[in-house]
């Protein structure tokens, strides 16, 4: 080691049980982060700090002013630029030391394997369940430690699936506390659900914890074990998971039409399309199917049903006029397309391509 990286790990150097051994581990370890969102934001952070010698970071996704509330690896300044490229330039400023490689990328059946390839251990902050579930089979496909976190509104859990026995057999996975996936809209994303904005720096730092003691040796990391967490009473369980001896994972086959994009019926506009119906004065029907709080901040005139009150409110949508449907992005649009024509039966159905996002940014691009 050099001069300098001797004086910045220096705190690590004291610590009995982790001193030089412990850091020349971190600094050999590779890790592949899954998400540069909430959890990977306190999770990367802690990683190149502590001295992880190569991390990997795999998002898709951009900065948007409601991520700010809660992952604090980016600033104003980062809004409608990629995630993974951000979080690369941050944890480089914070450790020059450390390699790191940005995927610009959605992971997918195709490139998991290879993406994984060159790391040890991968940690798993996404937030869904077709991301989570493709992570863990991979892992146990790959043989790769997978150290994961989840957050929902005030609650979080840590584990350590897939660690290696002492006999080379390996430990429980995450299909041994959830065999089966579940429909991939069943639980609600950030948006619709909501989340306190400390709890992904809470566990987000628990979950770089595990890591540090996977790497390093150190300590007893949750290997069969899940650690839960309610911040609003602070009361934590830890939970032993059995192994199910019939569980087999053989190959990501199975997960190809669970994390496959639906497809629906159903038409789509560009933000430029629409503009152009607007100029026509096209007869239609305008849903919005965000949050009361995104409508508050910015909408588009629409009528607000959330998606999760569809169900309930589904008379308020005529049936004898064109439907363009919009959310933020487009993903929720496209649910509630899916369930208008499965169960409302509704036809002449649009979705608005890149959502209110899209629509905001040929505006400014206008003015």
């Amino acid at each position: 080691m050099t001069k300098e990286e001797l004086q910045r790990y220096a705190r690590h150097f004291v610590l009995p049980e982790f001193g030089r051994e412990g850091q020349e581990k971190l600094r050999a370890a590779k890790v592949l982060v899954v998400g540069a969102g909430g959890l990977g934001s306190p999770l990367l952070l802690y990683l190149a700090a502590a001295g992880v010698g190569e991390i990997g970071i795999i998002d898709d996704d951009v900065v948007d002013l409601s991520n700010l509330q809660r992952q604090v690896l980016y600033t104003t300044e980062d809004i409608g630029k990629p995630k993974a490229e951000m979080a690369k330039i941050r944890i480089q400023a914070l450790n020059p030391h450390i390699k790191v490689t940005a995927y610009k990328i959605r992971l997918d059946i195709d490139n998991v394997l290879d993406i994984m390839a060159p790391y040890d251990i991968i940690a798993d902050g996404t937030d869904n369940f077709p991301t989570r579930y493709l992570v863990n089979d991979a892992c146990v496909l790959a043989g790769k430690v997978n150290v994961y976190a989840s957050i929902f509104r005030f609650e979080g859990q840590v584990a350590v699936f897939n660690y290696p026995n002492p006999d080379g057999s390996r430990g429980v996975n995450y299909r041994d506390l959830f065999p089966e996936p579940p429909d991939p809209d069943a639980v609600p994303n950030c948006a619709e659900g909501g989340v306190l904005g400390v709890l992904p720096g809470i566990i987000g730092s628990m979950q770089a914890n595990e890591v540090i003691k996977v790497a390093t040796g150190i300590g007893q990391p949750l290997a069969g074990r899940l650690f839960m967490m309610d911040t609003t009473t602070f009361d934590t369980r830890t939970l032993k998971i059995p192994k199910n001896p019939n569980l087999k994972i053989e190959s990501l086959e199975a997960l190809a039409e669970y994390c496959a994009t639906p497809q629906y019926s159903h038409l789509t506009l560009s933000a430029e399309e629409y503009m152009d119906w607007l100029s026509r004065q096209e007869q239609h029907f305008l849903l919005d199917v965000r949050e009361v709080n995104e409508y508050e901040i910015h909408n588009m005139g629409g009528h607000l049903i959330p998606l999760g009150q569809l169900s309930q409110k589904i008379k308020e949508i005529p049936t004898d006029k064109k439907i363009v449907v919009h959310c933020k992005g487009g993903v929720r649009s496209t649910q509630a397309i899916a369930y208008l024509q499965e169960v409302g039966g509704f036809g002449d159905l649009y979705n608005l391509e890149g959502g209110i996002m899209a629509w905001e940014a040929i505006q400014t691009v206008k003015k």
